[in-house]
């Protein structure tokens, strides 16, 4: 999917004013995701259904690996991030701790110190998952950022944030088997090969 960014002035003191507009663009626009990061507005199509196969496939591994009783497994929720008053984003998966509910903030988004893992799968707008994306996560001091990337077919694990970029950040390639580290609450092994093959279109 491609995505269009946006920028507008903030103003403090009035009411929000991208939060609004976003708000308007998704019910003029259903199925569009629409996410608020540093004053910017980034708005992303529908995904296609290779993009719907990989996140299928990474939630039943998570799954089966335990992912579930003190965390959940979550599809497309919303993280408050600390780069602006009206900034957050929807990240394509979730790890979370199990009382996600009691840390909602406004807007359907929740507190960052819920967050154990938040995972992009790359489409058209893949430099946002690799650059903005990196330093907003870092700055919500998400532990684990993990990045499908099909452009690249490679898969991206980063680690450790400090302030505004992580100090860890491996990269992997098909062929390589990755274990997530112990923090997102089970033994987790990503197989690169397949979770890339997943996210290929079919030839005829």
């Amino acid at each position: 999917m491609s995505a269009a960014s946006v920028e507008q002035p903030m103003d403090t003191d009035g009411p929000p004013i991208l939060t609004a507009i976003a708000d308007e663009i998704v019910e003029r626009h259903p199925g569009y995701r629409v996410e608020i990061i540093g004053g910017h507005l980034l708005v992303s199509p529908t995904r296609d259904a290779r993009h719907a196969s990989v996140l299928t496939d990474l939630m039943r591994l998570f799954l089966a690996a335990g992912l579930h009783g003190e965390t959940e497994v979550l599809q497309s929720v919303a993280i408050k991030l600390p780069t602006g008053a009206e900034d957050y984003c929807i990240p394509d998966l979730v790890v979370v701790d199990a009382d996600v509910d009691d840390h909602l903030i406004e807007n359907n988004a929740y507190d960052p110190v819920c967050f154990r893992l938040v995972l992009e799968v790359t489409s058209n707008n893949w430099r946002d998952d690799l650059k903005t994306k990196v330093g907003a996560y870092a700055e919500a001091k998400v532990p684990v950022y993990v990045v499908v990337d099909r452009k690249h077919q490679r898969l991206h694990v980063l680690t450790e944030p400090d302030g505004s970029e992580y100090t860890s950040h491996r990269v992997h390639a098909p062929g390589e088997t990755v274990t997530l580290p112990d923090s997102v609450g089970a033994d987790v092994a990503l197989d690169v090969e397949q979770i890339i093959k997943a996210g290929q279109k079919k030839s005829d």
